[in-house]
């Protein structure tokens, strides 16, 4: 029997996608085109959000927020996955390992409370539209802020913690592209003294919790549209909330899949395709579904192209 510090020291093979050798150049040129795009569409989000003053609002304060966060999830995986693809290395360090599943799991836990916080806004704003900057004031926007990240790292310490305490045995092989949790549970030994529960309970916390929130907000926030008279003010309402709704779908219907089923009946292949939607896809998605139907990121883009044009 070895345990996670002793026997494992020196390190985990990735297996990636080395199962489909003829996908591999696929995958790669695939994506590095995801990953261009998830960089150049949050930094812009996060550059005109700073950039023009119309958008110095508590909804684009998180937003800014969300997009560091995807901007730093997929910087964690993917150069790795795109050295894996390439055939050059496909080992990580024990170290390296340990290091990728905490800045993982806190910015996973980050996203799941920052997405509450996202939900409490537009419940302000729907809700109690005369009294939302007496509200949403810049103290408390810092604050519920603070609190998501502080809330992630939390959940990242107690579940890393948990995870470094369970005695691993068996081959050096994670059949991953990263040192996903569950993946690394499997290596478990037997017994590993109900730390399999305490870690599912951990994880319940961190993912139903902020998910039951944002329901209830979006309840309040149904009911407070419904009364709206006019057709005007239920689309625009409707369109306050729509992306963000759509983002809540797209995370939490991805994390409730792969870290709310049994350990048993978690299969590796289906988890690296489920992976590489919520590490490259979502990231890369969520710039767009903010901006698409949103006319103050456009014009603030538009501003900012022609500025530059002037400046020529």
């Amino acid at each position: 029997m070895g345990s996670f510090n002793t026997s494992f020291e020196e390190g985990f093979i990735l297996v990636g996608f080395s199962d489909w050798p003829q996908l591999e150049l696929v995958f790669f040129v695939f994506i590095l085109i995801l990953y261009s795009l998830t960089l150049f569409g949050n930094i812009t989000i996060i550059t005109l959000s700073q950039l023009d003053p119309q958008l110095h609002t508590p909804m684009y304060f998180f937003l800014c927020h969300l997009s560091f966060l995807d901007l730093c999830y997929t910087t964690s995986t993917v150069p790795q996955l795109l050295i894996n693809l390439s055939g050059f290395d496909r080992t990580i360090s024990y170290g390296g390992c340990v290091a990728q599943l905490f800045i993982l799991l806190s910015l996973g836990g980050t996203e799941c409370m920052l997405l509450v916080v996202m939900a409490f806004d537009r419940y302000a704003a729907v809700c109690r539209p005369l009294h939302y900057t007496i509200i949403m004031n810049p103290l408390l926007c810092q604050s519920l802020a603070i609190a998501a990240w502080v809330g992630g790292l939390m959940n990242s310490l107690i579940q890393t913690s948990l995870m470094m305490a369970m005695p691993l045995c068996g081959l050096h092989y994670l059949n991953h592209f990263f040192c996903e949790m569950l993946v690394l549970q499997k290596l478990a030994c037997e017994d590993t003294g109900g730390t399999e529960a305490k870690m599912f309970v951990a994880r319940v916390i961190i993912i139903v919790i902020p998910a039951a929130l944002i329901l209830g907000s979006y309840a309040h926030i149904a009911q407070a549209v419904l009364r709206i008279k006019s057709m005007a003010g239920c689309r625009k309402a409707f369109g306050t909330c729509a992306s963000h709704l759509f983002v809540v779908c797209l995370f939490y219907g991805s994390a409730m899949y792969t870290y709310l089923q049994p350990l048993g009946s978690y299969s590796e292949n289906e988890g690296k395709f489920i992976a590489l939607f919520y590490t490259i896809v979502t990231p890369m998605l969520n710039p767009l579904i903010y901006t698409l139907r949103n006319k103050d990121v456009k014009g603030a883009l538009w501003k900012v192209l022609g500025r530059s044009q002037d400046s020529k």
